[in-house]
Protein backbone atom coordinates (compact mmCIF):
# COMPACT_ATOMS: atom_id res chain seq x y z
CA UNK A 1 0.00 0.00 0.00
CA UNK A 2 2.80 2.39 0.80
CA UNK A 3 4.44 1.90 -2.53
CA UNK A 4 1.21 2.63 -4.42
CA UNK A 5 0.69 5.86 -2.46
CA UNK A 6 4.28 6.93 -3.05
CA UNK A 7 3.98 6.09 -6.72
CA UNK A 8 0.78 8.13 -7.11
CA UNK A 9 2.31 11.11 -5.30
CA UNK A 10 5.35 10.94 -7.58
CA UNK A 11 3.13 10.82 -10.68
CA UNK A 12 1.08 13.83 -9.50
CA UNK A 13 4.22 15.81 -8.69
CA UNK A 14 5.68 15.13 -12.12
CA UNK A 15 2.40 16.16 -13.80
CA UNK A 16 2.34 19.47 -11.94
CA UNK A 17 6.02 20.11 -12.59
CA UNK A 18 5.54 19.80 -16.35
CA UNK A 19 3.27 22.85 -16.38
CA UNK A 20 5.68 25.03 -14.39
CA UNK A 21 8.32 26.99 -16.23
CA UNK A 22 10.79 29.53 -14.93
CA UNK A 23 11.88 32.74 -16.59
CA UNK A 24 15.35 32.66 -18.03
CA UNK A 25 17.93 34.99 -16.53
CA UNK A 26 19.20 37.49 -19.05
CA UNK A 27 21.67 39.16 -16.73
CA UNK A 28 21.93 42.85 -15.95
CA UNK A 29 20.51 45.10 -18.65
CA UNK A 30 23.14 46.47 -20.94
CA UNK A 31 22.93 50.22 -21.52
CA UNK A 32 24.59 51.61 -24.59
CA UNK A 33 25.15 55.35 -24.52
CA UNK A 34 26.55 57.64 -27.15
CA UNK A 35 27.73 60.23 -24.58
CA UNK A 36 31.11 59.96 -22.93
CA UNK A 37 31.63 59.88 -19.17
CA UNK A 38 33.00 63.43 -19.21
CA UNK A 39 29.90 64.74 -21.00
CA UNK A 40 27.58 62.99 -18.55
CA UNK A 41 29.56 64.32 -15.58
CA UNK A 42 29.42 67.90 -16.95
CA UNK A 43 25.66 67.61 -17.47
CA UNK A 44 25.27 66.30 -13.89
CA UNK A 45 27.16 69.28 -12.45
CA UNK A 46 24.96 71.72 -14.41
CA UNK A 47 21.78 69.92 -13.27
CA UNK A 48 22.91 69.90 -9.63
CA UNK A 49 23.50 73.66 -9.60
CA UNK A 50 20.31 74.65 -11.43
CA UNK A 51 16.79 75.02 -10.01
CA UNK A 52 14.68 71.95 -9.39
CA UNK A 53 11.95 71.83 -12.08
CA UNK A 54 9.89 69.37 -10.01
CA UNK A 55 9.81 71.31 -6.74
CA UNK A 56 6.70 72.71 -5.10
CA UNK A 57 6.17 76.47 -4.84
CA UNK A 58 7.32 76.67 -1.20
CA UNK A 59 10.65 75.01 -2.00
CA UNK A 60 11.10 76.50 -5.45
CA UNK A 61 14.22 78.41 -4.50
CA UNK A 62 15.39 81.31 -2.41
CA UNK A 63 12.50 83.68 -1.66
CA UNK A 64 12.96 87.32 -2.63
CA UNK A 65 13.91 89.77 0.10
CA UNK A 66 10.85 91.52 1.54
CA UNK A 67 11.15 95.30 1.35
CA UNK A 68 9.08 96.91 4.09
CA UNK A 69 7.41 100.27 3.59
CA UNK A 70 7.39 100.99 7.36
CA UNK A 71 10.42 102.18 9.31
CA UNK A 72 11.63 99.97 12.17
CA UNK A 73 10.94 102.62 14.81
CA UNK A 74 7.37 103.12 13.57
CA UNK A 75 6.69 99.38 13.62
CA UNK A 76 8.10 99.15 17.15
CA UNK A 77 5.94 102.00 18.44
CA UNK A 78 2.84 100.43 16.82
CA UNK A 79 3.65 97.10 18.47
CA UNK A 80 4.02 98.73 21.89
CA UNK A 81 0.70 100.56 21.47
CA UNK A 82 -1.05 97.31 20.41
CA UNK A 83 0.39 95.43 23.40
CA UNK A 84 -0.81 98.09 25.82
CA UNK A 85 -4.29 98.18 24.28
CA UNK A 86 -5.03 94.70 25.61
CA UNK A 87 -6.89 91.85 23.96
CA UNK A 88 -9.30 93.41 21.50
CA UNK A 89 -10.91 90.04 20.80
CA UNK A 90 -11.37 88.98 24.45
CA UNK A 91 -14.75 87.81 25.75
CA UNK A 92 -14.49 89.75 28.98
CA UNK A 93 -14.11 93.49 29.24
CA UNK A 94 -11.19 93.02 31.64
CA UNK A 95 -9.11 90.92 29.22
CA UNK A 96 -5.73 92.33 28.45
CA UNK A 97 -2.98 93.97 30.42
CA UNK A 98 -3.67 94.40 34.13
CA UNK A 99 -3.98 98.04 35.07
CA UNK A 100 -1.97 99.44 37.97
CA UNK A 101 -4.37 100.92 40.48
CA UNK A 102 -3.13 103.19 43.25
CA UNK A 103 -4.42 102.05 46.66
CA UNK A 104 -5.94 104.23 49.36
CA UNK A 105 -4.31 102.31 52.24
CA UNK A 106 -1.13 103.57 53.84
CA UNK A 107 1.77 101.15 53.52
CA UNK A 108 2.99 101.71 57.05
CA UNK A 109 -0.47 100.91 58.45
CA UNK A 110 -0.55 97.59 56.58
CA UNK A 111 2.90 96.65 57.90
CA UNK A 112 1.95 97.54 61.48
CA UNK A 113 -1.22 95.44 61.26
CA UNK A 114 0.75 92.48 59.84
CA UNK A 115 3.31 92.68 62.66
CA UNK A 116 0.58 92.85 65.29
CA UNK A 117 -1.15 89.80 63.81
CA UNK A 118 2.13 87.87 63.72
CA UNK A 119 2.83 88.78 67.35
CA UNK A 120 -0.57 87.42 68.47
CA UNK A 121 0.04 84.20 66.65
CA UNK A 122 -1.59 82.52 63.71
CA UNK A 123 -3.92 80.29 65.74
CA UNK A 124 -5.75 83.30 67.20
CA UNK A 125 -6.08 84.83 63.72
CA UNK A 126 -8.78 87.18 62.63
Amino acid sequence: MKSSVLLSVAVLASVFSLGASAEQYQGVLQFHSTASRADVRAQAVVAAHSEDPYSEAAQAGVPPVFQSQVARSDARSQAVAAARAGNLYGDVSGDGVARVVAGNVDRQAVRAEARATAARGVSEGS
